[in-house]
């Protein structure tokens, strides 16, 4: 009986050590999306990417510091129009495969994936579409096998398509079908806590009013 006292005991103890810690990661987390929300310069971007890169550094066993710390690095590479997007694209790299060690088989960080590598193929489209378009093309492909209800597979894969010639098997008239099913997607769409991504909505319906 005294054993069995020392060992509940021990579990309680555990749990409240655990609270704060718990606690506190979710603060840093609510703190750092809200200062995504009130980005206002590249500076910014750039600010809300290190923060939480720390809170990821800190938390040891979180992927979703490193998910937002790579996505607004992502960000900060549109943002500045005098950006080496290849060195963006490194760090975003570095920090998605950071995240991938800690959550594997994700859409969203495949989907991450499929951002940069366009990103880096906008940087000369000729010259570099056969690899980054490859590798933006099976991020998607992953992404869709690990999660197909996920809505930014197919606003991304929209994207991709409205920006390519039809020659090419792109154009408005595939792009609009694919808007469509992100957005019929969106409506039963919940993630899975108030820190998942939960972001492209508003994107799709403006690529798909775009396409009419």
């Amino acid at each position: 009986m005294k054993q069995l006292l020392v060992i509940v005991s021990m579990f309680f103890c555990g749990m409240l050590a655990a609270q704060p810690s718990a606690s506190k990661y979710e603060g840093a987390m609510a703190k750092g999306l809200e200062q995504l929300k009130a980005v206002k310069s590249v500076e910014d971007m750039s600010t809300a990417s290190a923060f939480f890169e720390r809170v990821a550094d800190a938390e040891k066993d979180k992927w979703l510091p490193y998910y937002y710390a790579a996505y607004a690095n992502y960000l900060t590479g549109w943002m500045n129009p005098k950006a080496d997007k290849d060195k963006v694209a490194e760090k975003s790299k570095d920090l998605i495969a950071k995240a991938e060690t800690l959550e594997q088989n994700n859409s969203e960080l495949f989907c991450l994936r499929q951002m940069v590598a366009i990103q880096q193929m906008t940087v000369d489209p000729m010259s570099r579409w056969q690899t980054y378009g490859a590798e933006a093309s099976n991020a998607l492909e992953s992404a869709t096998k690990a999660d197909p209800g996920n809505p930014r597979i197919y606003l991304l894969n929209g994207q991709t398509l409205m920006n390519t010639p039809e020659a090419y098997g792109g154009g408005k008239a595939i792009a609009k079908k694919l808007f469509e099913k992100s957005l019929e997607l969106y409506k039963t769409f919940k993630p899975a806590s108030a820190f998942h991504p939960d972001w492209g909505k508003d994107q799709a319906e403006k690529l798909l009013a775009a396409c009419q």
